[in-house]
Protein backbone atom coordinates (compact mmCIF):
# COMPACT_ATOMS: atom_id res chain seq x y z
CA UNK A 1 0.00 0.00 0.00
CA UNK A 2 1.30 3.47 -0.90
CA UNK A 3 1.25 5.83 2.08
CA UNK A 4 -0.54 9.15 1.55
CA UNK A 5 1.66 12.20 1.05
CA UNK A 6 2.10 14.26 4.22
CA UNK A 7 3.67 17.39 2.70
CA UNK A 8 0.32 19.06 2.09
CA UNK A 9 -1.92 20.43 4.81
CA UNK A 10 -3.64 17.49 6.56
CA UNK A 11 -6.98 16.74 4.97
CA UNK A 12 -8.87 16.27 8.21
CA UNK A 13 -8.15 16.10 11.93
CA UNK A 14 -7.29 12.71 13.38
CA UNK A 15 -5.59 9.72 11.76
CA UNK A 16 -4.11 10.04 8.30
CA UNK A 17 -6.80 9.01 5.87
CA UNK A 18 -6.16 5.80 4.01
CA UNK A 19 -4.34 4.22 6.94
CA UNK A 20 -7.25 3.79 9.35
CA UNK A 21 -7.62 0.06 9.99
CA UNK A 22 -10.77 -1.66 8.86
CA UNK A 23 -12.69 -3.52 11.51
CA UNK A 24 -13.15 -7.28 11.51
CA UNK A 25 -16.59 -7.22 9.90
CA UNK A 26 -16.67 -9.61 6.95
CA UNK A 27 -16.62 -7.72 3.65
CA UNK A 28 -19.04 -9.05 1.02
CA UNK A 29 -17.88 -9.56 -2.53
CA UNK A 30 -19.25 -6.76 -4.66
CA UNK A 31 -18.45 -5.74 -8.20
CA UNK A 32 -18.52 -2.33 -9.83
CA UNK A 33 -19.66 -2.01 -13.40
CA UNK A 34 -19.86 1.00 -15.63
CA UNK A 35 -23.43 1.89 -16.46
CA UNK A 36 -24.74 4.88 -18.40
CA UNK A 37 -26.26 7.55 -16.23
CA UNK A 38 -29.28 7.57 -18.56
CA UNK A 39 -29.88 3.87 -17.80
CA UNK A 40 -30.25 4.35 -14.05
CA UNK A 41 -33.82 5.09 -12.90
CA UNK A 42 -34.28 8.21 -10.85
CA UNK A 43 -36.02 6.20 -8.15
CA UNK A 44 -33.02 3.87 -7.78
CA UNK A 45 -30.56 6.76 -7.67
CA UNK A 46 -32.44 8.77 -5.06
CA UNK A 47 -33.25 5.70 -2.95
CA UNK A 48 -29.56 4.90 -2.62
CA UNK A 49 -28.67 8.54 -2.02
CA UNK A 50 -31.18 8.65 0.83
CA UNK A 51 -29.42 5.72 2.54
CA UNK A 52 -26.28 7.79 3.07
CA UNK A 53 -26.62 10.49 5.77
CA UNK A 54 -23.78 12.42 4.10
CA UNK A 55 -25.76 12.91 0.92
CA UNK A 56 -26.78 16.47 0.09
CA UNK A 57 -28.87 17.95 -2.72
CA UNK A 58 -25.68 17.74 -4.81
CA UNK A 59 -26.07 13.94 -4.64
CA UNK A 60 -29.60 13.98 -6.01
CA UNK A 61 -30.44 12.55 -9.41
CA UNK A 62 -31.92 15.94 -10.37
CA UNK A 63 -28.60 17.71 -9.83
CA UNK A 64 -26.63 15.18 -11.88
CA UNK A 65 -29.26 15.04 -14.64
CA UNK A 66 -29.19 18.84 -14.89
CA UNK A 67 -25.38 18.84 -14.97
CA UNK A 68 -25.14 16.29 -17.74
CA UNK A 69 -27.81 18.14 -19.73
CA UNK A 70 -25.78 21.34 -19.45
CA UNK A 71 -22.19 20.09 -19.54
CA UNK A 72 -22.34 16.77 -21.34
CA UNK A 73 -19.94 18.12 -23.98
CA UNK A 74 -17.30 18.77 -21.33
CA UNK A 75 -16.91 15.28 -19.83
CA UNK A 76 -17.55 11.57 -20.38
CA UNK A 77 -19.81 9.37 -18.30
CA UNK A 78 -18.05 6.92 -15.97
CA UNK A 79 -20.95 6.21 -13.58
CA UNK A 80 -20.38 3.04 -11.57
CA UNK A 81 -23.10 0.78 -10.21
CA UNK A 82 -21.99 -1.60 -7.45
CA UNK A 83 -23.84 -4.91 -7.26
CA UNK A 84 -23.61 -8.29 -5.64
CA UNK A 85 -22.89 -11.50 -7.51
CA UNK A 86 -25.06 -12.36 -10.49
CA UNK A 87 -25.82 -10.56 -13.72
CA UNK A 88 -29.28 -9.43 -12.57
CA UNK A 89 -28.28 -8.29 -9.09
CA UNK A 90 -29.89 -5.07 -7.89
CA UNK A 91 -27.63 -2.04 -7.41
CA UNK A 92 -26.41 -1.72 -3.83
CA UNK A 93 -24.50 1.51 -4.38
CA UNK A 94 -23.79 4.11 -7.03
CA UNK A 95 -20.52 5.99 -7.44
CA UNK A 96 -21.18 9.01 -9.67
CA UNK A 97 -18.02 9.39 -11.75
CA UNK A 98 -16.94 11.00 -14.99
CA UNK A 99 -13.68 11.19 -16.89
CA UNK A 100 -12.04 14.00 -18.82
CA UNK A 101 -8.68 15.67 -19.07
CA UNK A 102 -7.77 17.57 -15.94
CA UNK A 103 -7.97 20.71 -18.08
CA UNK A 104 -9.83 20.41 -21.38
CA UNK A 105 -8.72 22.58 -24.31
CA UNK A 106 -12.20 24.13 -24.37
CA UNK A 107 -12.24 25.06 -20.67
CA UNK A 108 -11.15 28.64 -21.30
CA UNK A 109 -14.18 29.18 -23.53
CA UNK A 110 -16.68 27.29 -21.41
CA UNK A 111 -15.34 28.29 -17.97
CA UNK A 112 -15.42 24.76 -16.57
CA UNK A 113 -12.25 25.05 -14.54
CA UNK A 114 -12.46 23.25 -11.22
CA UNK A 115 -12.57 26.49 -9.24
CA UNK A 116 -12.58 30.21 -10.01
CA UNK A 117 -10.17 31.43 -7.33
CA UNK A 118 -6.53 31.78 -6.47
CA UNK A 119 -4.35 28.69 -6.39
CA UNK A 120 -5.25 26.61 -3.35
CA UNK A 121 -1.82 25.01 -3.13
CA UNK A 122 -3.04 21.54 -4.07
CA UNK A 123 -0.87 18.81 -5.56
CA UNK A 124 -0.43 19.68 -9.20
CA UNK A 125 -1.60 17.41 -12.00
CA UNK A 126 -0.67 17.85 -15.65
CA UNK A 127 -3.48 19.56 -17.54
CA UNK A 128 -3.35 16.86 -20.21
CA UNK A 129 -3.79 14.03 -17.69
CA UNK A 130 -6.86 11.90 -18.17
CA UNK A 131 -8.67 12.13 -14.86
CA UNK A 132 -11.45 10.17 -13.23
CA UNK A 133 -13.47 12.58 -11.09
CA UNK A 134 -16.76 12.64 -9.26
CA UNK A 135 -19.58 13.51 -11.63
CA UNK A 136 -20.65 17.16 -11.70
CA UNK A 137 -17.80 18.06 -9.34
CA UNK A 138 -17.11 21.25 -11.27
CA UNK A 139 -20.40 22.71 -10.03
CA UNK A 140 -21.18 20.76 -6.86
CA UNK A 141 -19.69 21.51 -3.46
CA UNK A 142 -20.01 18.05 -1.91
CA UNK A 143 -19.65 14.53 -3.30
CA UNK A 144 -20.04 11.07 -1.83
CA UNK A 145 -20.93 7.46 -2.56
CA UNK A 146 -24.65 6.66 -2.78
CA UNK A 147 -25.69 3.75 -0.62
CA UNK A 148 -25.64 2.35 2.88
CA UNK A 149 -22.41 3.39 4.70
CA UNK A 150 -22.31 -0.05 6.31
CA UNK A 151 -21.12 -1.58 3.04
CA UNK A 152 -18.66 1.21 2.18
CA UNK A 153 -15.54 -1.00 2.62
CA UNK A 154 -16.89 -3.43 0.04
CA UNK A 155 -18.02 -0.66 -2.28
CA UNK A 156 -14.64 1.06 -2.08
CA UNK A 157 -12.82 -2.19 -2.87
CA UNK A 158 -15.13 -2.78 -5.83
CA UNK A 159 -14.32 0.71 -7.11
CA UNK A 160 -10.59 0.09 -6.66
CA UNK A 161 -10.87 -3.20 -8.54
CA UNK A 162 -12.63 -1.40 -11.39
CA UNK A 163 -9.93 1.25 -11.51
CA UNK A 164 -7.22 -1.42 -11.48
CA UNK A 165 -8.75 -3.40 -14.35
CA UNK A 166 -7.70 -2.62 -17.93
CA UNK A 167 -11.13 -1.31 -18.88
CA UNK A 168 -11.35 1.20 -21.71
CA UNK A 169 -8.76 3.95 -22.16
CA UNK A 170 -5.98 4.24 -19.61
CA UNK A 171 -6.36 6.86 -16.88
CA UNK A 172 -3.57 8.99 -15.52
CA UNK A 173 -5.11 10.15 -12.24
CA UNK A 174 -8.09 9.41 -10.04
CA UNK A 175 -8.92 12.84 -8.62
CA UNK A 176 -11.80 12.57 -6.16
CA UNK A 177 -12.79 15.88 -4.60
CA UNK A 178 -15.53 17.42 -2.47
CA UNK A 179 -15.37 14.70 0.21
CA UNK A 180 -16.44 15.91 3.64
CA UNK A 181 -14.15 15.04 6.51
CA UNK A 182 -16.84 13.32 8.56
CA UNK A 183 -18.00 11.25 5.59
CA UNK A 184 -16.35 7.79 5.80
CA UNK A 185 -16.39 7.52 1.99
CA UNK A 186 -13.10 9.42 1.72
CA UNK A 187 -11.35 7.17 4.21
CA UNK A 188 -12.57 3.96 2.59
CA UNK A 189 -11.83 5.03 -0.97
CA UNK A 190 -8.33 6.15 -0.01
CA UNK A 191 -7.59 2.86 1.74
CA UNK A 192 -8.99 0.69 -1.04
CA UNK A 193 -7.12 2.57 -3.77
CA UNK A 194 -3.92 2.50 -1.71
CA UNK A 195 -4.17 -1.27 -1.19
CA UNK A 196 -3.99 -1.78 -4.95
CA UNK A 197 -0.52 -0.22 -5.22
CA UNK A 198 -1.38 1.46 -8.50
CA UNK A 199 0.62 4.62 -7.90
CA UNK A 200 1.19 7.51 -5.54
CA UNK A 201 -1.71 8.27 -3.23
CA UNK A 202 -2.22 11.76 -1.83
CA UNK A 203 -4.94 12.74 0.64
CA UNK A 204 -5.07 16.47 1.23
CA UNK A 205 -7.34 19.27 2.27
CA UNK A 206 -9.00 20.62 -0.83
CA UNK A 207 -10.87 23.60 0.54
CA UNK A 208 -13.11 24.69 3.39
CA UNK A 209 -16.84 25.21 3.66
CA UNK A 210 -17.64 27.80 6.37
CA UNK A 211 -20.78 26.72 8.26
CA UNK A 212 -22.89 28.48 10.88
CA UNK A 213 -24.48 26.17 13.46
CA UNK A 214 -27.32 27.96 15.20
CA UNK A 215 -27.98 27.65 18.92
CA UNK A 216 -31.36 26.19 19.73
CA UNK A 217 -34.23 28.47 20.65
CA UNK A 218 -32.87 31.81 19.39
CA UNK A 219 -34.36 34.31 16.95
CA UNK A 220 -32.38 36.63 14.69
CA UNK A 221 -31.69 39.14 17.45
CA UNK A 222 -30.68 36.39 19.81
CA UNK A 223 -28.29 35.01 17.24
CA UNK A 224 -26.74 38.40 16.49
CA UNK A 225 -26.01 38.76 20.18
CA UNK A 226 -23.69 35.73 19.92
CA UNK A 227 -21.47 37.48 17.37
CA UNK A 228 -18.57 39.79 18.09
CA UNK A 229 -19.43 43.31 19.17
CA UNK A 230 -18.11 44.92 15.99
CA UNK A 231 -19.86 42.44 13.70
CA UNK A 232 -23.27 42.65 15.31
CA UNK A 233 -23.08 46.45 15.52
CA UNK A 234 -22.32 46.75 11.80
CA UNK A 235 -25.04 44.27 10.81
CA UNK A 236 -27.69 46.00 12.91
CA UNK A 237 -26.65 49.44 11.67
CA UNK A 238 -26.92 48.42 8.02
CA UNK A 239 -30.26 46.69 8.52
CA UNK A 240 -31.71 49.73 10.31
CA UNK A 241 -30.46 52.03 7.56
CA UNK A 242 -32.23 49.94 4.90
CA UNK A 243 -35.42 49.63 6.97
CA UNK A 244 -35.57 53.42 7.21
CA UNK A 245 -35.94 53.50 3.41
CA UNK A 246 -38.48 50.70 3.01
CA UNK A 247 -39.53 47.23 4.12
CA UNK A 248 -36.77 44.65 3.68
CA UNK A 249 -38.13 41.40 2.25
CA UNK A 250 -36.63 38.12 1.07
CA UNK A 251 -39.27 36.21 -0.88
CA UNK A 252 -39.25 32.92 -2.74
CA UNK A 253 -39.88 33.29 -6.44
CA UNK A 254 -43.14 31.67 -7.49
CA UNK A 255 -41.88 31.51 -11.08
CA UNK A 256 -38.12 30.90 -10.92
CA UNK A 257 -37.84 30.24 -14.64
CA UNK A 258 -39.07 33.76 -15.36
CA UNK A 259 -37.21 35.40 -12.48
CA UNK A 260 -33.96 33.71 -13.44
CA UNK A 261 -33.36 36.58 -15.87
CA UNK A 262 -33.42 38.98 -12.91
CA UNK A 263 -30.86 36.83 -11.12
CA UNK A 264 -28.65 36.70 -14.21
CA UNK A 265 -28.89 40.45 -14.70
CA UNK A 266 -27.90 41.14 -11.08
CA UNK A 267 -25.15 38.53 -11.18
CA UNK A 268 -23.66 40.04 -14.32
CA UNK A 269 -23.85 43.54 -12.85
CA UNK A 270 -21.78 42.29 -9.94
CA UNK A 271 -19.37 39.89 -11.64
CA UNK A 272 -19.51 40.57 -15.38
CA UNK A 273 -17.55 38.12 -17.51
CA UNK A 274 -16.03 36.62 -14.37
CA UNK A 275 -19.43 35.34 -13.22
CA UNK A 276 -21.57 32.35 -14.07
CA UNK A 277 -23.23 33.70 -17.18
CA UNK A 278 -20.64 35.28 -19.53
CA UNK A 279 -21.48 35.83 -23.17
CA UNK A 280 -19.89 32.53 -24.17
CA UNK A 281 -20.86 28.92 -24.67
CA UNK A 282 -20.08 28.45 -20.99
CA UNK A 283 -22.62 31.13 -20.09
CA UNK A 284 -25.23 29.30 -22.16
CA UNK A 285 -24.36 26.07 -20.36
CA UNK A 286 -24.77 27.79 -16.99
CA UNK A 287 -28.24 28.91 -17.99
CA UNK A 288 -29.16 25.36 -18.98
CA UNK A 289 -27.87 24.02 -15.65
CA UNK A 290 -29.90 26.40 -13.50
CA UNK A 291 -33.07 26.11 -15.59
CA UNK A 292 -32.88 22.33 -15.50
CA UNK A 293 -32.34 22.39 -11.74
CA UNK A 294 -35.62 24.26 -11.34
CA UNK A 295 -37.41 21.93 -13.73
CA UNK A 296 -36.11 18.70 -12.23
CA UNK A 297 -36.28 19.54 -8.51
CA UNK A 298 -39.73 21.06 -9.03
CA UNK A 299 -41.48 23.93 -7.26
CA UNK A 300 -41.64 22.00 -3.98
CA UNK A 301 -38.04 20.84 -4.15
CA UNK A 302 -34.99 22.06 -2.25
CA UNK A 303 -33.63 24.39 -4.97
CA UNK A 304 -34.93 27.93 -4.50
CA UNK A 305 -34.58 31.36 -6.07
CA UNK A 306 -35.16 34.23 -3.66
CA UNK A 307 -35.51 37.94 -4.34
CA UNK A 308 -34.31 40.65 -1.96
CA UNK A 309 -36.30 43.89 -1.98
CA UNK A 310 -36.11 47.16 -0.10
CA UNK A 311 -39.43 48.88 -0.52
CA UNK A 312 -40.32 48.51 -4.21
CA UNK A 313 -36.72 48.10 -5.31
CA UNK A 314 -35.32 44.64 -6.06
CA UNK A 315 -31.63 44.77 -5.20
CA UNK A 316 -30.57 41.15 -4.94
CA UNK A 317 -31.39 37.56 -5.83
CA UNK A 318 -30.05 34.31 -4.45
CA UNK A 319 -29.93 30.63 -5.27
CA UNK A 320 -29.92 28.20 -2.38
CA UNK A 321 -30.82 24.66 -1.35
CA UNK A 322 -33.02 24.18 1.66
CA UNK A 323 -33.48 20.90 3.50
CA UNK A 324 -35.11 20.23 6.83
CA UNK A 325 -31.85 20.84 8.67
CA UNK A 326 -29.61 22.88 6.35
CA UNK A 327 -29.70 25.99 4.21
CA UNK A 328 -26.95 25.83 1.57
CA UNK A 329 -26.07 29.25 0.15
CA UNK A 330 -25.19 28.48 -3.47
CA UNK A 331 -24.89 31.80 -5.27
CA UNK A 332 -26.18 35.36 -5.34
CA UNK A 333 -26.38 38.43 -7.53
CA UNK A 334 -26.65 41.91 -6.13
CA UNK A 335 -27.14 45.33 -7.65
CA UNK A 336 -23.87 47.27 -7.32
CA UNK A 337 -25.85 50.49 -7.73
CA UNK A 338 -27.49 49.67 -4.38
CA UNK A 339 -24.23 49.35 -2.46
CA UNK A 340 -25.38 52.13 -0.13
CA UNK A 341 -28.03 49.67 1.11
CA UNK A 342 -25.47 46.89 1.76
CA UNK A 343 -27.47 44.25 -0.16
CA UNK A 344 -25.02 41.45 0.70
CA UNK A 345 -25.47 42.00 4.43
CA UNK A 346 -29.25 42.35 4.06
CA UNK A 347 -29.46 39.10 2.12
CA UNK A 348 -27.51 37.04 4.65
CA UNK A 349 -29.44 38.65 7.52
CA UNK A 350 -32.70 37.64 5.85
CA UNK A 351 -31.46 34.12 5.18
CA UNK A 352 -30.39 33.69 8.80
CA UNK A 353 -33.74 34.99 10.04
CA UNK A 354 -35.56 32.58 7.70
CA UNK A 355 -33.46 29.63 8.85
CA UNK A 356 -34.13 30.37 12.52
CA UNK A 357 -37.86 30.81 11.94
CA UNK A 358 -38.02 27.44 10.18
CA UNK A 359 -35.98 25.52 12.73
CA UNK A 360 -33.02 25.02 10.37
CA UNK A 361 -29.89 24.25 12.38
CA UNK A 362 -27.12 25.04 9.91
CA UNK A 363 -26.37 27.65 7.27
CA UNK A 364 -23.69 26.32 4.96
CA UNK A 365 -21.83 28.93 2.91
CA UNK A 366 -20.25 26.16 0.82
CA UNK A 367 -16.76 26.32 -0.68
CA UNK A 368 -14.47 29.25 -0.16
CA UNK A 369 -13.02 31.22 2.73
CA UNK A 370 -14.37 34.66 1.78
CA UNK A 371 -14.15 36.98 4.76
CA UNK A 372 -17.83 37.93 4.90
CA UNK A 373 -18.78 34.38 5.90
CA UNK A 374 -16.88 34.60 9.17
CA UNK A 375 -18.61 37.84 10.13
CA UNK A 376 -21.69 35.66 10.67
CA UNK A 377 -19.91 33.23 12.98
CA UNK A 378 -19.15 30.56 10.39
CA UNK A 379 -16.61 27.85 11.27
CA UNK A 380 -14.57 26.03 8.64
CA UNK A 381 -15.55 22.46 7.78
CA UNK A 382 -12.79 21.11 5.50
CA UNK A 383 -13.37 19.04 2.42
CA UNK A 384 -10.69 16.72 1.14
CA UNK A 385 -9.22 15.37 -2.02
CA UNK A 386 -8.16 11.77 -2.68
CA UNK A 387 -5.65 11.78 -5.54
CA UNK A 388 -4.10 8.68 -7.07
CA UNK A 389 -1.42 9.22 -9.73
CA UNK A 390 -0.67 6.13 -11.79
CA UNK A 391 2.88 4.82 -11.68
CA UNK A 392 4.71 5.62 -14.86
Amino acid sequence: MTAPTLDAEPACPGPVLGLTPLDDTPIPNLRAERRAFDAIPRETWDRLAAQNPWSTPFSAWAFHRAWWDAYGDNAHDETLVVCGEGASAEPMAIVPLMHRHEVEPTDAATRTTIRHTDDLGLTAVAPTAKAILFGASYHSDYATVLGDPAILPAVARAVAAYVAAPVGDAWDVVDLRRLRCQDPAGNQLARALGERGLGELTVEREDVCPVVTFPQGVDIEGYLSTLGKKERHEIRRKVRRAEAIGEVRLTDSTDPQADLELFIDLHQKRWGEKGLFPSTKGGDQSRVLVRRLFELFGTDGPFKLTILSVGDRRIGAGLHFETGSDLLYYNAGIDPDARDLSPGVLMIHAYVARALERGIRRMDFLRGDESYKYEWGAVDEPIQRVLLRRDG
